[in-house]
This record gives C-alpha cells, sequence and structure tokens, in this order.
C-alpha cells in the first residue's frame, strides 16, 4: 500500500485536565479505510489507535505539555503515512481551598493549594470583579491584590495557567468585601449621666451601606449595640463612669468590620442633692450636698460662687466646703458642680442662694429713754447695709419682736419703770438671715401717781391719802408732807394693779392744818416727776375749855351766862349752844342732851337741855359780847332759836350752865344731832340761884299755861293742815336753818336790788350757799366697792339722806348715788339721782322698784357734746331685764321740747306689777338753763299733774347727769311754786339751802340760781297782770295732753299712739 497523506488541520478539539479530544482531516480518496495511530509522547511515549479522525486521548497528567502525532494507517494496518504533531497543554486541574489570608481596606491577600504534580511550571491568572474586571498573574500560589475599594464586595477567580502561560485550569471563585476604612471624628455630640450620644463620619464610597458595630468596655463585660447611622445613642449607663466607645463600620455583609475608633468619655455625674448651708456666718459659708452615685468616691466637686462680682470657683473633694471670703450681709448664688475622675465631665449644677449673715450692729445705745418708750440708735459698718432691716427683740417676762428699717427705733408701749432686755439683730435683704444680736438692758422711768386725792379724816388728826396705782411697775412712793412749821418724809409700799386705789394714812398731824403732799414713784432707782397736792386735816371737837363759864341771876326767872371762845385749833368754832342743868354733869351725859328743849325740862323728863343756839357770826355781834370779849347769853327770855325755846327759868331755882361749842353742828329736825357734830363741853358753873318773885306768880302761873295752850294749839293746827297735804313717809326730816323769806308782793323790789351790776347780790347770796351741807359725811359713797358707782367724783350722796337699798340681791350691797330730797309737803317728797352708769343701771331699776316710783323726770339727753352724759336704761321695743326687774316699753310720745314714755314694770317670779312715766326734757343744755322759763314752768306742771294721781308714799325720781344741777333746779321749781301759791311767801335761797344739806351741789351754777329767781319774778308778773291763779295759765300749752288719763291705771287708752 502507498504511504497515507499525512492529516491536515491537526488541532485540540477540547483540551482537558487529563484529556485531551484531537480532529483532523485526511483528503485521501481511501481515507475511509484509514486507521490513526497517534503517538502520545511526554517522556514516555503511549500510543492510541483511532478508526476515526477523532481521538479522545485519556489519562493525561493535568498541566503537562504532551506532543501528539497522527499517523494515518493504511488498510493494512501496516503502511503508515507521515505523522502530523500538535504539542498540547493539559489543563492545570482548579485550586482548591481558596481563601483570603488577609482582607484589608483596599487589598485582599489569597492563597490556594494546587494537587498538580506540574504545579512547579504553573502561573496563576487572578481575575477581579466589580462591575469591572482587572487581571493580574500570579507564580505562586498565593496573590496580594492591591488597589482595591474600601467596604466593597469584589469576586476574585483564580485560574492556574500551565507553562505555556496559555492553556488555564478553570478557575475557582471566591467572593469577598474589603474591610470599610475607619470611622473618622468620632466624637461625643452629648455627654449625659446615664446616656452618651456619639457621632462619627465614614469617608467610603460604599458607607450608604455600612452598619456600624458600637463596642461599650466598662469594667463590666463588653456590650455592643448596632446603629444604621453615623451616630448613636448609647443608654442605660452608670453616672460618672469612664467608658470606652469604639465603633467598627461593618459592611453590607454585615460581617466584615473595618477598624475600630476609640473614644474614652466619662458620663456626667448625677446632680448633689440635699444642697443646704450647714452653717452661715459673716463672711464664711459652710455647705453640705449629697451625691448618690456609685462613682462619687471618685468625684472632686466645683463650687460656683457668684455675686455682683467676678465668678469664683473653688473646689472640694469631699461631700461639704467651706466658702470664705464673704461680704457680710449678702446674698450668693452657690452652685455645686460634681465632677467626675478625669476632673473635666461635670454634672448639672446644683444652686443655693444664701445670705451671709450681717455683721452685728455696734455703737447700740438709748438716744432717748421715756416712760412707756425708749428711742435707740446704732451703727452698721456692712457695705450691704442698706438693704438690712432690723429685728428688735423686746424681752420682760415675754418677748415681743418689732421691725425697723432705719438704724434707729423708737420702741412704744412698754411698762413704766421696767427692765427691758433690747436685743438688735441686722437681717439680710431676704428679711430670712439674721446677724448676730447685740444686747441693752434698760430701765424705763417710772410713772408719776394719778388722781391723788388727800381728805381728811373725819375728827382724826391725819391724811387719807389716795391715788390710782399707775402704770408699769414700781418699787413704792415717797412722801414728803410739808407746810411752814414742819416737814416731814414717809415711804409707801408698792402697788401692782393698774389703777388700783391705793391708800395711805399719814403719821400724826395737827387738825384744821394746810399741808403741801407730794408724792414721787420710786423705781429702781429712778424717780417719777413729783405730784403735789394741797391738803386740809379734818376738824375735830373743840378741845374742852378749862374755864367755867361765869353765871349771873339777871331776874327771877333768867341768868346770864358769860363764857370765853373755845380753842379754835382744831377747826373754827361754827355754833355754841348754853345748856341749863340743875346738877353737875358729865360731857358723855351733856352730849345726850343736846336734843333736850326746855319743853323737855318743864315736863321733867330731863334735867338737862339746851337752852340756846348761837351761830358764831351771831355771836361776834357787839351786842352778845361783854367788855372783855366774852360772849354773854341771857338765858329765859323767852325766844326761840332754831327748835329751842329759851323759856323762863323757875324762881328759887338753882340751875348750872355749861356750854357746848361746835365745829360743826348738825340738825336733824330743828335738833341738834349730838353723835353727827363735832363737840366739846365747858365745866358746868356752880349751881345759881333764881330769886323769888311773890307779886307775879299768879300772873306768871296763868301766862304760862296761855301759852302753852297757844303753843299747842298752833303747832297741832299747823300739823293738821300738812298731815292733810300730804301724807307722806317722814322717817328722815329736815328744815333748812338759813333762810331769806320774802312775800310776793315784795319780790320784784328784791329782784331788781339782787339783778343789779350783772346780779351782783344774786352772786353773793349763791357764793353763801357754797359751804351749806359739804362737811356731812360720804363714807358709803367712798367705800373702795361703791366708787365705781359714781360718775362724777365729787358728787357723792350724804350718808345721813342718802337712799339705801334692800340687801336682797346677795353681793349687790345697798349703795346707789341718789338722796332723799324735802318738796313743800313731805321730806321724801323727791328722789335726786345721778344719771345711771352701765354697771348701776339694775341698782337703778331696784330703786324704782322697791321705793314704789311711778313718775321719772329726766333732764339730760343721753349724748350731750360728744360725751355720755346718761346711759340709756330704759328698753326701746322688746321688754328687757334689768336683773330680777323686767321693763316693757309701752307708748312713747315725742315732742319738741320732752319726750313722755310710759313703761310696765314687774319683778320675776311675783305677779305684781306697775306702770311707770318718764318725763325726759331734751331742751336744757349741761351747767345751763332752758332758753325760756315758761317751758320749764309748763313742764313741770305737767309733771306735778300726773304726780298727784300718783300713792301718798311715791317719791318722784328726777335726775339728770349728775343729779345736782338740773335736778335741783327743777326741785327747787316745784317747792317754790307751791310755796308761793300756799304761804304767798318766797324763799329762794333757804329752799336751795336746804336741798343742799340732804344732797351737794344742788343748784350746780349762779345762772341756775339766778333762774330760779327769774322764774318766781316771771309768775308773779303773770298772777299780777292776768289776775288769775298762780302759774296756770297756760292751757294752750298743755291742750296736747287733754286726752290724757294719768295715774296706775295707764296703759289702756292713753290718748297718744
Amino acid at each position: 500500500f502507498t504511504g497515507p497523506s499525512p492529516a491536515v488541520d491537526l488541532k485540540a478539539e477540547y483540551v482537558g485536565v487529563t484529556s485531551v479530544n484531537l480532529t483532523w482531516v485526511v483528503n485521501d480518496s481511501t481515507s475511509d479505510s484509514y486507521t490513526y495511530r497517534i503517538e502520545v509522547v511526554n517522556g514516555t511515549k503511549k500510543n492510541l489507535t483511532s478508526n476515526d479522525t477523532k481521538a479522545a486521548i485519556p489519562e493525561l497528567i493535568p498541566g503537562t505539555m504532551y506532543n501528539f502525532t497522527v499517523f494515518p494507517v493504511a488498510a493494512d494496518n501496516k503502511t503508515e503515512g507521515e505523522g502530523s504533531s500538535i504539542d498540547l497543554y493539559t489543563k492545570p486541574s482548579p485550586v482548591v481551598d481558596l481563601k483570603a489570608e488577609y482582607v484589608g481596606v483596599t487589598s485582599v491577600n489569597l492563597t490556594w493549594v494546587v494537587n498538580d504534580s506540574a504545579s512547579d511550571s504553573y502561573t496563576y491568572r487572578i481575575e477581579v470583579v466589580n462591575g469591572t474586571k482587572t487581571n493580574l498573574t500570579f507564580s505562586d500560589t498565593k496573590a496580594a491584590i492591591p488597589e482595591l475599594i474600601p467596604g466593597t464586595m469584589y469576586n476574585f477567580t483564580v485560574f492556574p495557567v500551565a507553562a505555556d502561560n496559555k492553556t488555564e485550569g478553570e478557575g475557582a471563585s471566591i467572593d469577598l468585601y474589603t474591610k470599610p476604612s475607619a470611622v473618622v471624628d468620632l466624637e461625643a455630640e452629648y455627654v449625659g449621666v446615664t446616656s452618651v450620644n456619639l457621632t462619627w463620619v465614614a469617608n467610603d464610597s460604599a458607607s450608604d451601606s455600612y452598619t456600624y458595630r458600637i463596642e461599650v468596655v466598662n469594667d463590666t463585660p463588653v456590650k455592643n449595640l448596632t446603629s444604621n447611622d453615623t451616630k448613636a445613642a448609647i443608654t442605660e449607663l452608670i453616672p460618672g463612669t469612664m467608658y470606652n466607645f469604639t465603633v467598627f463600620p461593618v459592611a453590607a455583609d454585615n460581617k466584615t468590620e473595618g477598624e475600630g475608633s476609640s473614644i474614652d468619655l466619662y458620663t456626667r455625674p448625677s446632680p448633689v442633692v440635699d444642697l443646704k448651708a450647714e452653717y452661715v456666718g459673716v463672711t464664711s459659708v459652710n455647705l453640705t450636698w449629697v451625691v448618690n452615685d456609685s462613682a462619687s468616691d471618685s468625684y472632686t466637686y466645683r463650687i460656683e460662687v457668684v455675686n455682683d462680682t467676678p465668678v469664683k470657683n473653688l473646689t472640694s473633694n469631699d461631700t461639704k466646703a467651706a466658702i470664705p471670703e464673704l461680704i457680710p450681709g449678702t446674698m450668693y448664688s452657690f452652685t455645686v458642680f460634681a465632677v467626675a475622675a478625669d476632673n473635666k465631665t461635670e454634672g448639672e449644677g446644683v444652686s443655693i442662694l444664701q445670705y451671709t449673715r450681717p455683721s452685728p450692729v455696734v455703737d447700740l445705745k438709748a438716744e432717748y429713754v421715756g416712760v412707756t418708750s425708749v428711742n435707740l440708735t446704732w451703727v452698721v459698718n456692712d457695705s450691704a447695709s442698706d438693704s438690712y432691716t432690723y429685728r428688735i427683740e423686746v424681752v420682760n417676762g415675754t418677748k415681743t419682736n418689732l421691725t425697723f428699717s432705719d438704724t434707729k427705733a423708737a420702741i412704744p408701749e412698754l411698762i413704766p419703770g421696767t427692765m427691758y432686755n433690747f436685743t438688735v439683730f441686722p437681717v439680710a435683704a431676704d428679711n430670712d438671715t439674721e446677724g448676730e444680736g447685740v444686747s441693752i438692758d434698760l430701765y424705763t422711768i417710772t410713772v408719776s401717781v394719778n388722781s391723788l386725792q388727800c381728805e381728811p379724816v373725819a375728827k382724826q388728826p391725819y391724811l387719807m391719802l389716795k391715788w390710782k396705782c399707775p402704770f408699769g411697775n414700781n418699787s413704792g412712793f415717797r412722801i414728803k408732807i410739808s407746810n411752814i412749821h414742819t416737814s416731814e418724809e414717809e415711804l409707801a409700799p408698792p402697788c401692782m394693779v393698774e389703777g388700783f386705789e391705793q391708800t395711805f394714812q399719814t403719821a400724826r398731824l395737827n387738825f384744821f392744818s394746810t399741808y403741801n403732799v407730794t408724792i414721787i414713784t420710786l423705781s429702781n432707782g429712778s424717780e417719777s416727776s413729783p405730784v403735789d397736792r394741797l391738803c386740809h386735816t379734818s376738824i375735830s371737837d373743840p378741845p374742852p375749855p378749862s374755864e367755867v363759864p361765869s353765871v349771873k341771876a339777871v331776874s327771877h326767872s333768867s341768868l346770864s351766862v358769860e363764857f370765853s371762845d373755845f380753842d379754835s385749833r382744831n377747826g373754827p368754832l361754827e355754833a355754841y349752844a348754853v345748856m341749863i342743868t340743875t346738877e353737875e354733869q358729865g360731857p358723855d351725859f351733856l352730849k345726850s342732851k343736846l336734843n333736850n328743849t326746855y319743853k323737855d325740862f318743864k315736863k321733867k323728863k330731863t334735867t338737862a337741855y339746851v337752852t340756846y343756839v348761837i351761830k358764831t357770826e351771831q355771836a361776834e355781834s357787839p351786842s352778845s359780847h361783854s367788855q372783855n370779849g366774852k360772849n354773854i347769853i341771857n338765858v329765859g327770855k323767852g325766844n326761840t332759836m332754831y327748835g329751842y325755846e329759851n323759856g323762863p327759868l323757875i324762881p328759887l331755882c338753882s340751875y348750872r350752865a355749861c356750854v357746848a361749842g361746835f365745829t360743826n353742828i348738825t340738825f336733824m329736825a330743828n335738833m341738834i344731832e349730838g353723835e353727827d357734830s363735832y363737840v366739846s363741853f365747858s365745866p358746868c358753873s356752880e349751881p345759881v340761884l333764881l330769886p323769888q318773885d311773890p307779886g307775879v306768880i299768879a300772873g306768871v302761873v296763868i301766862g304760862c299755861l296761855l301759852a302753852i295752850f297757844a303753843v299747842v294749839a298752833i303747832g297741832g293746827f299747823i300739823f293738821w293742815r300738812r298731815r292733810r297735804k300730804d301724807k307722806r313717809n317722814t322717817e328722815v326730816s329736815f328744815s333748812p336753818i338759813k333762810s331769806k323769806m320774802i312775800k310776793v308782793e315784795n319780790f320784784e323790789s328784791y329782784f331788781k336790788k339782787q339783778q343789779a351790776d350783772s346780779n351782783c347780790g344774786f352772786a353773793e347770796e349763791y357764793e353763801e350757799l357754797k359751804s351749806a351741807g359739804v362737811h356731812q359725811p360720804k363714807f358709803a359713797a367712798e367705800l373702795p366697792e361703791n366708787r365705781g358707782k359714781n360718775r362724777y367724783n365729787n358728787v357723792l350722796p350724804y350718808d345721813i339722806s342718802r337712799v339705801k337699798l334692800s340687801n336682797q340681791s346677795s353681793g349687790a350691797g345697798d349703795y346707789i348715788n341718789a338722796n332723799y330730797m324735802p318738796g313743800y309737803n313731805s321730806k321724801k317728797a323727791f328722789i335726786a339721782a345721778q344719771g345711771p352708769l352701765p354697771n348701776t343701771i339694775e341698782d337703778f331699776w331696784r330703786m324704782i322698784w322697791e321705793k314704789n316710783i311711778y313718775s321719772i323726770v329726766m333732764l339730760t339727753k343721753c349724748m350731750e357734746q360728744a360725751r355720755t352724759k346718761c346711759e340709756q336704761y330704759w328698753p326701746d321695743k322688746q321688754p328687757k331685764s334689768y336683773g330680777d326687774i323686767i321693763v316693757t316699753m309701752v307708748s312713747e310720745v315725742v315732742l319738741p321740747e320732752w319726750t313722755i314714755r310710759d313703761f310696765t314694770v314687774e319683778k320675776s317670779n311675783t305677779p305684781e306689777s306697775h306702770t311707770v312715766r318718764q318725763f325726759h326734757f331734751t331742751s336744757w343744755p349741761d351747767h345751763g338753763v332752758p332758753e325760756t322759763t315758761d317751758l320749764l314752768i309748763n313742764f313741770r306742771h305737767l309733771v306735778h299733774e300726773y304726780n298727784s294721781q300718783n300713792p301718798m308714799d311715791s317719791p318722784t325720781l328726777v335726775h339728770c347727769s349728775a343729779g345736782v344741777g338740773r335736778t335741783g333746779t327743777f326741785i327747787a321749781i316745784d317747792r317754790l311754786i307751791q310755796q308761793m301759791e300756799m304761804e304767798n311767801t318766797v324763799d329762794v335761797y333757804g329752799v336751795v339751802y336746804d336741798l343742799r344739806m340732804h344732797r351737794p351741789l344742788m343748784v350746780q351754777t349762779e345762772d341756775q340760781y339766778v333762774f330760779l329767781n327769774q322764774c318766781v319774778m316771771d309768775i308773779i308778773r303773770s298772777q299780777r297782770e292776768r289776775k288769775t291763779d298762780l302759774i296756770y295759765q297756760n292751757v294752750t300749752a298743755m291742750a296736747i295732753y287733754e286726752n290724757f288719763t294719768p295715774g296706775p291705771a295707764f296703759g289702756k287708752a292713753n290718748g297718744y299712739h
């Protein structure tokens, strides 16, 4: 056979790792019968046979170069054509264990393993894919891939390349992210007490896909937090503690982390609590506070001290601090910041506003010390003192606090004579922070006594001093009593109750002497200003004379008694009484016989009697004096002096005479009251025998009998007449002992005479009346328990005529400031009383009930010239109880000049009641007189008409304010009108004298006395001009009362509404 043609287009249809598929072409026409020997040469030869123009060569060594020669073989299987050769490498095996030995931010180190025997000859192509492809070649089984983008995913494929640098094995791939770049600008945006806010910057282009792991490291286990943003809030931290915060950027695979960026931070300490000033001083403050953080042991504290001056900072290692060098009395803001162990991280500040204490005041002193006040001054040197106030603590047993804004203070309302401790505390502008107090002890000046009264003690040679215990404290009183002859000092004990009346009896003084009494209040060495009074000691019984009266027989029925004036050192002699006795008698016996008369002697009721009474002004007349200046009295002349008849003596009888001298003589029913008079007696004379008168015995006897009969007849007539006029009570009987009786027809000339020279005559008469009754005792009114029942301390009722209440009310006493007053027909026709006080209204109604009073004459308004003159003692619309007396007003008629009210008066728990009418005259000024006389005359007529219907024993109660001026004028007018009507005579002087013997100051002013005389004059003129019966002509004035039915039956139809 011919040799076949060589194969053409020999090539590797497939190159594998351990096999190669070859293909070729043969153009011979006989090629269909060909077979093919493939010679495989790699160091050794191996032959394979193929029946086709292709062949799969197996069991090759990876990555190894083979020479493949294809010989066409003719049909004889022997004749071979020329061989066609091809050199081929098998593909290397894929690498294994491909991994990243290192992943960096911009590089990755890969390693792999190749198990092929030919691997030593390999190179490696690494395909880097991230959007774009990059190829790198390496000759080792590892590769460092640089210039990568941080945080980006790459696909790395490693292809083993055979020694021909062309034949590549299958690639082995791995996907890897590069590490993100470390974050930058990591910082704490906010550091709190238990949280921290971190922020950072990531500059990578892939950062939008990053997450971030924050590693929080403290002594406690690591805590990891994840954030999707470039910031993170780290919570639940411990205050004041250092933390390490590391932020790791994490690529989109949530696995690949960049390098961590760290920051060390302390959390802020918690604010301090219970911040307070443990001590506040003048220039320093000690602060304390509490910190509850677990890390507080490592803290320090910054204290910021703020005033108007620049801020000052202090540091303390403890939870307390002493802040020095402050300004006194100034407000500071102290802010305490807790500082963590880094000495940098501070907690929130806690503040307290605190004033430093002001400096103590200096130069504290009293600028003025008074009775009830002290003026203090002091100095304060602090720069802040303009804003200070000052608290002054005033201590005297109790404490009082006063506040002042200046460096001086007037402290009022102190107790006189008392030691006070005054402490001045400067107070800062917060009105709370006080400086230390500075004290001063001072005594207030003691008070002079007030209401000093000196009263003579009846018939005693000393004075009774009275004063009101002055306000405040005292250690007693120094009393100096002096006159031109003597000067004595005494000490009175201290008193405690202000206003309580003190009494002090002086040492023995002289009777009837004038002394200057000075009283000074004492207190702890200080003295009040003196209080002086001019005082008079009492009169007393005259010293009994040792001289015996000289008695001589003048006729068979008369004697002359000659005696010297008594010694007046115990008081001026007011009167003498000559007493006739048939026996030797002592003074006590004689005193008991001063009310015995000639008639008693004649009836043999007594052996001693008063025959003659002479007032000293009468005794001073020349006719009653002998040549040697002695007094001469003729006994037995038959004249009458006062109530004593100087009757003729009996011939052939022996008589003794003695003289009674009076410094004060008191009459009761024209008889001398021995017990109430101040009297002493001369020794009785030796008996004197009267001669006999035989020639006239019968005539004398007949004359005596006729005289006795006449006296009895006249006395009986007068007694009968007065009994007919008035059957009222005559328990206490008074008559004037002075009088100026004038007939009605002579009164006008008398009036004009007295009225001349501006009422000069009336003024003289009124002056004479001033002494009437003034020596009469007022003991009941002056008792301590009764003084508060007197409206005026100079208007006190005489004991002899005062109205006594029953003592049925326990503890109420029998006293009321009121006296029985004589009218024309009765010695108890009126009761003159003061206007009730708030505390005597019940007594007033007791008197009305007990004394059976049916009419009240009220002559004052309750208020005059803004002063209370009388309490309203009656009810208005509703019944009212005054003690156990119930009073109901049943009617009231108000007229221009007066008002008439009717009351029903009843006593609780009794069935009795009666009506009382009040005549309230509202047109009479205090201490003055009404505008016209007819106004008062008509008012008196109205009262008189009503009283004529009342029971006989019912006195009319008359009062104004004091119960003497207007009251005396009204009672006097009533008596004078009746006197003119009944006797055709008038005795204004005598009536006023009589009233003043029963109550002091009756008809209180000269104007009122003149007004009385004017009333009498107007009544007389009216009678003469109209020729009508006295007084009651003004029917028109009374017409308003036409329908008025007076009397006890009042209450049903009274005629007014």
